[in-house]
């Protein structure tokens, strides 16, 4: 098996350059570890078609106004945006499990959802490529090093496989490179450090959806937004679609992955529980509860991943940059040196990656 340009990764940055370098005539091979394409985009439907719940963005939600590349890439798929819902009071509780409903503050007003869901984005962009080039549950062991490019040694289902490229993309967070794929010959020490200095984006985040007949929150003047000192939901939003039929209230997680805490029934009990203590009584039965975990995916997040972060300061590491010489490319939205770890990120390494190549 032999072409121009191997792609490891089939998530948003992946997609995006698979599809410029099929408008180009170049000819790639995108192999992705999970059994679907996406990565840490991930849209889901909930309830049956006679009680249809909504979509949950189990992975990032929003985009903002300003980022150029998601905005052109909308146009170009013919897809939609609206307002974050944030008219309303924002609901606060305390390290003492003290609630207030009064605070007229917006924590995500003027950001943007995607209609239907951020998902919508991926599975239109991969239906504009050759199906054929699109190779799922194919993970990446080992690349090797040779006069003309390089060997790409691959496990899936079916047993294994080397690909023969002359340039490898890398559209999967540096952490998980490190530490899932063996190169010949080995890469320097310091390239390995820099690789596993980079805090994979929502790797050690958690998200929990509550599904409800209607969003009863807006009927008492709130906008749905909620932080807690407390938890186990820190950050709390309104994830409606436009207009909305039937209600619906995300979180992120803010205990530790690896919590006894965190283990999913006692955490949407608990979470359930808050709810209903933020939000009123009218929480306290959702028609459904989700919980996507993502410290627990293995193609996301590595041990050093365990700690949920803030949103840190992310661009190429100087001695990876160096390795674009040699046709060893990296393109995950931890790369993007302006909006890294955002969906505009993503697409942010996929053009400066299409410009190395």
């Amino acid at each position: 098996m032999q072409t121009e340009v191997f792609i490891a990764g089939a998530g948003l940055a992946g997609l995006s350059l698979a599809a410029s370098l099929q408008k180009q005539g170049i000819d790639y091979w995108l192999a992705e570890a999970r059994d679907r394409i996406g990565g840490r985009i991930l849209s889901a439907d909930f309830g049956d078609d006679d009680n249809a719940c909504g979509v949950a963005d189990l992975g990032p939600s929003w985009i903002w106004p300003g980022q150029a590349n998601i905005a052109a890439l909308l146009n170009e798929l013919e897809l939609g945006v609206f307002d974050q819902y944030s008219s309303g009071r924002l609901v606060y509780e305390d390290e003492l499990g003290q609630v207030r409903r009064d605070l007229d503050y917006s924590s995500m007003g003027g950001s943007l959802r995607i209609d239907g869901g951020v998902a919508r984005v991926t599975d239109k962009l991969a239906a504009t490529l050759d199906s054929n080039a699109i190779h799922l549950s194919h993970r990446v062991c080992a690349i090797h090093k040779d006069k003309d490019g390089y060997l790409v040694d691959l496990v899936h289902p079916g047993g294994t496989l080397q690909v023969a490229a002359r340039r490898v993309v890398l559209a999967i967070p540096p952490r998980l490179i490190a530490d899932l794929i063996k190169f010949e010959p080995t890469l320097p020490e310091a390239i390995m450090q820099e690789m596993n200095s980079v805090p994979t984006w929502m790797g050690g985040h958690a998200k929990l959806f509550a599904f409800y007949e209607e969003p009863f929150w807006r009927a008492q003047g709130l906008s749905g937004d909620g932080i807690s000192r407390r938890g186990p939901l820190m950050e709390i939003h309104d994830a409606c679609a436009p207009n909305p039929g039937r209600g619906a209230l995300f979180g992120f997680v803010g205990l530790a992955a690896g919590s006894a805490l965190r283990k999913p029934s006692r955490l949407i009990d608990d979470a359930v529980r808050q709810l209903e203590k933020m939000y009123g009584a009218a929480a306290a039965n959702p028609l459904e509860v989700t919980l996507k975990d993502w410290a627990m995916e293995e193609f996301t997040a590595t041990e050093a991943d365990q700690i949920i972060t803030q949103h840190p300061p992310y661009g190429l590491p100087s001695g990876m940059a160096t390795l674009a010489d040699k046709g060893l490319l990296f393109a995950s939205t931890e790369m993007a040196p302006q909006f890294g770890g955002f969906i505009e990120g993503a697409l942010e390494a996929s053009r400066d990656v299409l410009a190395r190549l």
